[in-house]
This record gives C-alpha cells, structure tokens and sequence, in this order.
C-alpha cells in the first residue's frame, strides 16, 4: 500500500511540474508574440508617420495618372536628421496623435459636429470632398477629407501638414489644423470664401473679375511664389501651380493653395516621378523628367494668360497665345470679352508680355519669381499712376470750369446793374 501511495504521489508531481511547464510555455511564448507583433506595429507606424519629402529623391513614387499633382525633395545631411527630430505622429492612442509644430490637433467628433455630418459640401478635389465647417469658437474653416481609397493622398496629408508647418505667409491658404482619427485623415484650412480662380474666371453665371482684381491676383500670387522659392529655408517647389489652387479670401485677395505634392528644391539633379496637372506642366519637365523653380515659373506664365484671356489651358490656350504672339497687339484678340473697354490695352499686352517670358523654351532664359512680381508690380504703380493724374486733370478742370462760371455770372450781374 504504501509503495502504491508513493507511486501515486510521484505521478501527481510529475504532472503538475509538466503542467507548470507547459503552462510557463505557453506564457512566454505568447509574451515573445505580443511583443514581435508590437515591434513591427510600430515599426510600420513610425514608416508612416515619417516625413515625406525624402532623402535625395530616394523612394519617391512615379505617378503618372491623370491627377499629376505637386512634389519637394530634400538635401541628405540636414534632413535624415530631421526625419528622426520631426517623427510628428507621437502616439498617445491609438488613433490620437500629438501635433507637429504647434499646430491645433481635431478629433473625428469635432469635425463631424462642425461640418454638420459632413453635409456641407463645398466642392471635390483629387485628395477628396471639401466640407465649409463651422468650430466650437465661432470660427468658420475649410475641411479636406482624404478619400479612404486614396494611396496618393495618404503622401500628401503627409506632406501638407509637414510643409505648412513651417510656411506662412498672407499669400499662402493657412493650415489651422488636423484630424487624425478613427482611420481618417483630414485637413482644416482658413475658410477662403470667393473659392477658387478658376471657378471666378470660367463660372458664367458669377460676376467677372476686374482687370484691377486681376492684375492685384497675378501679384498676391507672385509673391507667395516668392516666399517659396526666395523666403523658405531650404526653397519649395510648388509642383502644381494651376487656377484651382488659387483661393480668393472675402477682400479679393489670392492665396496659393494644395501643398500636397511639394517639395524643397532638389540638389542632386535626381528627380521624383512626373507629377503636376496637364496644361501647366512645363514641357522641359516632361522631356528631362527633372523639375525646377523654373518649372514653377512656367506654370504661373500659364495662370497669367488665364486671367488676361479667361480661356482654361484644356480649352487650347496655348494655341491662342501662340496665335497672338505673331502680332504686337495679338493679345487684343484674344483678351477677356468681359473686360473689354475697362482694361487698358498696353497694361495687359505689358502683362502678356511678362507671361511669354515666363513660358520660354529655355528654363534659363526664364525670369525669375523676384522679377516676374517687380515687373507686375510696376504695371500696378503704372496704372495708378495714370488714375492719380486723370484724377488731379479732372478736378483741375473742374475747378478751372467753376472759376470760369463765376466769372460769367459775375459779368452778368455787372450787366444788370447798369
């Protein structure tokens, strides 16, 4: 009895030591998994919340779709560094992130609540809808959701938030805040509210820009152009400079739009994949597959004749400006009809002028953005100029005419009196 009692209590600690075993086993082995899982989790979290704008060009993708968009690449020393600083995403959850230089932070709730349940639409752009939304402030914002099918559009969030973070000026649309939440990727924007050049110049049914708003237009865009390529540090290039991605603020005023495709300016001549928006793209870029701040200044020379003529590049405008250009007042042919008798004929041939130098063959007989806004400038001082002298010549006339008049009735009454 006794031996069969020993033997029983043998094979019930040998059981639960092989339990106690098997049990430290399984709990290892599913601590090693969790902790694999969670390395590679944030592995690729970290892959995506990098900056965009890569080292050199490296890695950038070649999108040749109809959405050719707008691009930057980066000088190597400065910015692998920078891309360790700025990991922007920091995670405090797992859909809430903290924000990148300052700038304000939404949840998905907020921006549901401001947009009325995404019900305020204001119109469809390539990155997505665009809500108007009104925040808890009273303040009254632009919202671009990026479309959940969008592989581009998760690069130029990236980029945007990335780029705008460290740009600001009175002619560049200022990014207020972000929404990265439940999955969603969302952008919130000052609130722009006479919408883009484009829809101003080829909307029949909304009143027509004045040669004086638009002349004021092609210099706000000069000079957010200027800070870009002149100002930041290192320069932008824009990439997709087009009448859509210019705004107009409520006093008229034009702001460069859509920085989801930039780039800083390339320093090893490698390039980044053909992006932009056909029509504006320059001709050098798509032969050489290289991109420059030259590439930009073509793109404007195009934004310049739109506004002299109103006649979107999808509709042959070069055909016509190339028509023009035979003749010294070709321009007057083909000038906006809805402007026609209040615009001065040597200010927009002067403006047509500036424009054909800006879409020269030779990127290096182009001018540069600090010239192109100078010349502008002085179309602008030259007309005001004219106006003031018109102006002083009128009351001059006017005052000499009521002189006269008091003399005549002075004479009269002398008549009368004798």
């Amino acid at each position: 009895m006794v031996h069969k009692a020993d033997l029983v209590i043998i094979g019930i600690s040998v059981g639960l030591a092989f339990g106690v075993l098997i049990a430290s086993l399984v709990f290892f082995g599913v601590r090693w998994y969790k902790r694999r899982a969670n390395l590679r989790r944030c592995a690729n979290e970290r892959s995506v919340a990098t900056l965009p704008i890569r080292t050199n060009g490296v890695g950038t993708s070649i999108d040749n779709s109809a959405s050719l968009s707008t691009s930057v690449v980066v000088k190597e020393s400065e910015h692998n560094s920078k891309n360790l600083q700025h990991s922007w995403w920091n995670h405090h959850s797992k859909d809430r992130f903290a924000s990148p230089s300052g700038i304000p932070t939404y949840s998905y709730k907020d921006i549901q609540r401001a947009t009325q349940n995404f019900t305020t639409i204001l119109g469809q752009g390539s990155f997505g809808p665009v809500y108007k939304a009104v925040m808890p402030a009273g303040e009254v914002v632009a919202v671009k959701v990026l479309a959940s099918n969008s592989k581009q559009g998760e690069k130029e969030f990236h980029t945007e938030v990335s780029v705008l973070a460290r740009l600001h000026h009175r002619n560049l649309v200022n990014l207020v805040g972000y929404c990265v939440d439940k999955g969603q990727r969302i952008l919130v924007y000052e609130f722009m509210s006479n919408g883009s050049l484009a829809n101003l110049l080829y909307n029949e049914g909304g009143q027509a820009l004045s040669w004086e708003e638009r002349l004021q237009i092609a210099l706000d865009i000069s000079h957010g152009i200027e800070y870009l390529h002149d100002g930041a540090v290192p320069p932008v290039i824009h990439r997709d400079l087009k009448s859509a991605n210019i705004l107009l603020d409520h006093s008229m005023r034009a702001k460069v739009a859509d920085f989801g495709l930039s780039k800083e300016e390339v320093f090893d001549g490698r390039n980044s994949g053909l992006k932009g928006t056909y029509g504006y793209i320059d001709p050098v870029y798509i032969a050489t597959n290289k991109f420059t701040m030259k590439s930009d200044i073509y793109s404007f020379g195009v934004i310049l004749f739109e506004l002299i003529t109103a006649i979107h590049p999808h509709q042959n405008l070069m055909e016509y400006v190339n028509l023009a250009a035979m003749s010294p007042d070709g321009v007057d042919e083909i000038l906006d009809k809805k402007i026609i008798g209040t615009c001065n004929p040597d200010d927009a041939r002067s403006l047509a002028s500036i424009a054909h130098k800006c879409l020269r063959k030779s990127p290096r007989k182009r001018p540069s953005i600090g010239e192109v806004s100078q010349a502008i400038l002085r179309i602008k001082q030259r007309r005001l100029v004219k106006e003031d002298t018109m102006s002083f010549a009128g009351e001059e006339f006017s005052r000499m005419a009521s002189h006269i008049e008091q003399q005549q009735l002075e004479l009269t009454n002398m008549g009368t009196f004798k």
